[in-house]
């Protein structure tokens, strides 16, 4: 910005939901679209592959489990369970840990947590002790490092945002294939007990991220504006003004109907092809089609949506990812031979990997910098209990009907109900009340417009000379705060 003209700096804004919603980060601290941000994005990518990847990595281990502590299936089962349960249902306690400390030292005890989860676990005697250990530390470790680093991506990327989240995201597919045939090595060379000891060590690398997210620093300030500053109003630790919001509370009751069936083909695939007379490895196979596909799917969407007339529009994009992937389930449940469930797995994954590089750009975008740390704690905590009935009750339906068709066609519709709520949801309630907030907008500005023609020479006068002495006093300051073109208005 020249010194020709002065702009008072306008608030950032994200258009989503068919609202405008306010951005209140740091106050006059933009989004570097780049420079460290490449750094904390690969922080972000390594703790998403850790956190979504380690839960179905530990599954390779059951088997050697269940031989030593003679138990069942079930019982190891707990283990994976119990680490989605605290990666989910820790969110409020990691939004009130954030907003208290920031993200840099949460992510520092987490990895040290997810670490000592799994060190400990090692030199476990019974399968209880592994619950605790493998399942409620690492567990809360994990959560510790997952939430801040969305936290920080969303700080450090704005219009490169739904890229970023896109290869964040990827991480997931990528480590779980590479985590799992590395389990297969482990436990073969070294037993489970050194497994679980590598793995720990491995987990140390969470600090490590933790380290790179540096927190962006507001610009400094003249001695004239340091004493108003000082009047900051204190920050609530978990904010749940968020309610207030249209637009979360749409977004919140969505993606608790699509967990409840997201997650239920990944994990039935592999026995409904076993059931249809096919090889253990073949069967395995169709996992890591699944997973390659999902690599590619996550990063391409997140382009997508970073396109200028697509990212105004990104519930749609959004909406329509929820409602591929529920007709992939339909479509996959009348699969009656192995290519057929080969054909659902490359659909899947293209719809998954959209689903997963959108999810946290749409939350992102609705309720802005300063509540994302409360809001996704709030919307993992509601899709916690989602992901505990999912599964176990596919199970049970699976177990009374004895076909694979039904437990498919259900996850169908749920996830296919939960698209057409947030769609339906964003285009009769809140874009309409977003219509009248800007007809009211108009009005105000028009009124005020028409009483700055009214005022006198003298008062004309006396405002040039403030701008004069503004521009004199602070030229440094003078095209300091850049609106993105896209997302303001």
């Amino acid at each position: 910005m020249g010194r020709d003209t002065f702009h008072q700096p306008r608030e950032h804004t994200s258009f989503i939901m068919g609202a405008v919603v306010a951005d209140d980060g740091p106050s006059g601290v933009k989004a570097p679209d780049g420079g460290w941000g490449w750094a904390v994005l690969f922080g972000c990518f390594i703790i998403t592959g850790f956190s979504y990847a380690f839960p179905k990595a530990v599954s390779v281990f059951f088997k050697e489990l269940i031989r030593e502590f003679g138990i069942g299936y079930s019982d190891t089962a707990w283990i994976s369970s119990i680490l989605l349960a605290m990666l989910y249902g820790t969110g409020p306690l990691c939004s009130v840990c954030v907003n208290r400390f920031g993200c840099r030292p949460v992510m520092l005890v987490g990895g040290l947590f997810a670490s000592m989860g799994m060190v400990i676990a090692s030199f476990c005697t019974s399968i209880v002790q592994i619950y605790l250990t493998a399942g409620v530390i690492t567990g809360l470790g994990l959560a510790l490092n997952f939430q801040p680093s969305l936290i920080m991506l969303n700080r450090y990327f704005d219009k490169r945002r739904p890229l970023a989240n896109g290869l964040s995201a990827a991480g997931s597919p990528v480590f779980l294939c590479a985590l799992s045939p590395l389990g297969q090595i482990l436990q073969h060379e070294y037993g489970w007990r050194g497994g679980f000891l590598i793995l720990g060590g491995m987990l140390l690398n969470c600090c490590v991220c933790g380290a790179l997210m540096r927190p962006l620093e507001p610009p400094k300030k003249s001695e004239a504006t340091k004493e108003p500053a000082e009047k900051k109003v204190k920050k609530k630790l978990l904010d749940f003004s968020v309610f207030k919001d249209g637009g979360f509370v749409i977004y919140a009751l969505a993606a608790s109907i699509m967990v409840l069936g997201l997650f239920v083909p990944p994990v039935f695939v592999v026995s409904y092809a076993k059931d249809l007379g096919y090889q253990d490895t073949k069967a395995a196979f169709l996992l890591t089609i699944l997973g390659f596909i999902d690599i590619f799917a996550r990063p391409i969407c997140g382009m997508v949506a970073g396109l200028k007339w697509v990212r105004p529009r990104c519930v749609y994009l959004f909406s329509f990812a929820m409602i591929f992937n529920g007709f992939t389930d339909l479509m996959g449940s009348m699969s009656v031979d192995y290519g057929g469930l080969v054909v659902f797995c490359i659909f899947f994954g293209i719809s998954y990997g959209m689903v997963g590089a959108l999810q946290f750009e749409v939350l992102m975008a609705i309720v802005g910098t300063h509540k994302f740390s409360s809001a996704i704690g709030l919307v993992l905590l509601a899709e916690a209990m989602a992901v505990l009935i999912g599964p176990p009750s596919a199970g049970k339906l699976l177990d009374a009907t004895e076909s694979y068709m039904y437990v498919f066609i259900i996850a169908g519709i749920e996830v296919t109900t939960s698209a057409l709520v947030l769609a339906l949801g964003n285009f009769f309630c809140i874009k309409k009340k977003s219509e009248e907030s800007h007809t009211k907008e108009e009005v105000a500005e028009r009124e005020e417009l028409n009483k700055s023609e009214d005022r006198t020479p003298e008062d004309a006068k006396v405002d040039s000379i403030e701008v004069e002495q503004f521009l004199k006093d602070e030229p440094e300051k003078n095209g300091e705060v850049v609106t993105n073109p896209e997302t303001c208005v």
